[in-house]
């Protein structure tokens, strides 16, 4: 697994993470023992198979349903200084509900802190404000960190360039979690501007957002060969020093396997990518 350092966090973060939205029993709470055992044993072999390639960031949320919880089953088990955890929790008009999701979020999850906490779904100006305003939640976010729950505050968006924009300079966040692949550069200078202030940029969803990779039309994969769809969406963003981790969303053991294979050009992605 190749390493890259994730801005002013200093983290050594994998150029792939774990992310945590397609291996959970649903995306409801639910009764502990109402998961299956199957899925639940799929889940943990999932988190050791990307563990055992390097891929130690395991990013999750609060929105997610039963993943921080199944999560929580496996993490506390794990060895806690070379893992990086990562949870989102929504912005909320008051502290004490952000307060409130945050101990849930810790109580699935069995742990005493996170690495990264992210203020999940800045998508418009409302949730902004909400995060932003004095006596909101990135304030909330920021006594979390003063003490020791939480070691990094970042925020993720689905929102357009104008509000990331936004967000990126209120020089509040250490960290964004945003998209941007080869199918849309609409948020090329979000990436940017988070560069220019030393922030982590971890990509959302290039598989599936970024073009269904996963179950590509004939005429993609023909103009893509020889690499795959995925592979090359890969070294497209990773050719790019901005950027420095991109969301594996596994279902499955096996889901990391094509994505292992990008990796091989990972010292010469754009000469590789040059003739396709």
């Amino acid at each position: 697994m190749y390493y890259r350092r994730f801005g002013k966090t200093e983290l050594k973060m994998p150029v792939f993470t774990c992310g945590g939205m397609r291996y959970q029993h649903k995306w409801v709470d639910t009764a502990p023992e109402d998961i299956p055992k199957k899925n639940q044993a799929n889940l943990e072999a999932t988190i050791h198979r990307a563990l055992e390639l390097g891929i130690n960031h395991i990013e999750t949320a609060r929105g997610y349903g039963t993943s921080e919880m199944q999560l929580g089953w496996i993490l506390p088990k794990l060895p806690r200084e070379k893992i990086i955890v990562q949870t989102k929790i929504a912005p909320f008009a008051s502290q004490k509900e952000f307060y409130e999701t945050f101990n849930q979020s810790m109580q699935y999850l069995g742990l005493d802190h996170v690495e990264l906490l992210s203020i999940h779904g800045i998508n418009n100006h409302q949730l902004l404000d909400w995060t932003t305003r004095k006596g909101g939640c990135l304030e909330a976010a920021y006594e979390l960190k003063k003490q020791g729950r939480a070691r990094h505050i970042g925020f993720s968006t689905h929102a357009t360039p104008d509000i990331i924009l936004e967000a990126i300079k209120t020089d509040a966040f250490e960290y964004v979690n945003l998209h941007w692949y080869f199918v849309n550069d609409l948020n090329w200078s979000s990436v940017e501007a988070a560069a220019d202030r030393d922030m982590g940029v971890f990509i959302i969803s290039p598989n599936d957002k970024g073009g269904m990779l996963y179950d590509p039309p004939a005429k993609l994969a023909g103009l893509c060969d020889p690499l795959s769809p995925m592979a090359f969406n890969n070294l497209y963003c990773l050719a790019r020093p901005q950027i420095h981790t991109l969301s594996i969303g596994a279902a499955r053991p096996s889901d990391f396997d094509a994505h292992l294979a990008s990796l091989q050009h990972y010292g010469n992605a754009t000469q590789t990518m040059k003739p396709i």
